[in-house]
């Protein structure tokens, strides 16, 4: 199978403009996410897809190829899917590793790609963590002050998705269990390529209108996904969308260390 990684980078961000080339401890944001992306083994190519050519110079800096995809593409997945007829060589499936993404340890994404080299048939496939107690507690209290914080995921016995949610999911009467079934979502995705064609062609849902979850119009379309249980092994989960978010990420990586050299 031929697996191919693409970062969308957008220079013109509203929350942080020029944010793939704002600086993180010395290294910028995409070239973090790059190296992050070069880590996982069993993957063919890794490509930069952005609207702007200022992003496509520093992609090149550091040795990344550029794909230029159309400035009205309306979301990331659009950028990924646009980007598939630019490559040399059309991949069998593509993994959408969003730009902002620099607290996303490598071996999450190789999960990812993993699922895709054991089962040439998977349509799609996305992550979650399973959540503690002390998690969940911590998520329900972020959801107390920031409704849509965070997004809950449930399965079926095959590791398959059934619904996807901005409320926590399954709803638990009693606090009997070990280890609640509750898991977070992880905003990681793969696609076949020609599932993600069709994604790309197929109008927008209404449970993906209600949630404002992309995912949600593959459910609704009978698309299934495959949801890979994943361990941050005590790594802090993140992103960096606003210039606020930057000291907090840089503090995250002198405590914890670098995720990739």
């Amino acid at each position: 199978m031929r697996l191919a990684i693409v970062i969308p980078a957008r220079f013109g961000s509203t929350r942080l403009p020029g944010k793939p080339m704002v600086l993180v401890k010395g290294i910028s944001l995409l070239e973090r996410v790059w190296r992050i992306a070069k880590a996982v083994e069993g993957v063919s190519a890794v490509y930069v897809a952005t609207d702007d050519e200022r992003v496509a110079v520093h992609a090149a800096s550091f040795g990344a190829p550029a794909l230029m995809t159309p400035s009205d593409v309306a979301t990331g997945t659009d950028r990924v899917q646009s980007s598939l007829a630019l490559m040399p060589e059309r991949p069998d499936a593509v993994i959408n590793l969003q730009g902002d993404a620099v607290l996303t340890p490598p071996w999450v994404v190789q999960a990812l790609a993993d699922a895709f080299h054991a089962d040439g048939a998977v349509d799609m496939v996305t992550a979650a963590v399973h959540c503690t107690w002390r998690q969940l507690d911590e998520l329900r209290a972020l959801k107390a002050q920031s409704p849509t914080s965070g997004t809950t995921v449930t399965m079926d016995r095959f590791g398959r998705a059934l619904y996807f949610s901005k409320t926590v999911i399954p709803y638990l009467r009693t606090r009997d269990f070990e280890r609640p079934p509750v898991y977070r979502h992880i905003g990681i995705y793969g696609y076949a390529s020609d599932v993600l064609d069709r994604l790309s062609r197929l109008e927008q849902t209404p449970l993906e209108r209600a949630e404002q979850l992309e995912q949600l119009r593959a459910l609704e379309n009978g698309i299934p996904i495959k949801v890979e249980v994943v361990d941050y092994r005590g790594r802090t989960h993140g992103s960096i969308d606003t210039p606020e978010d930057i000291p907090v990420v840089e503090e995250i990586i002198a405590r914890e260390g670098e995720l990739v050299p």
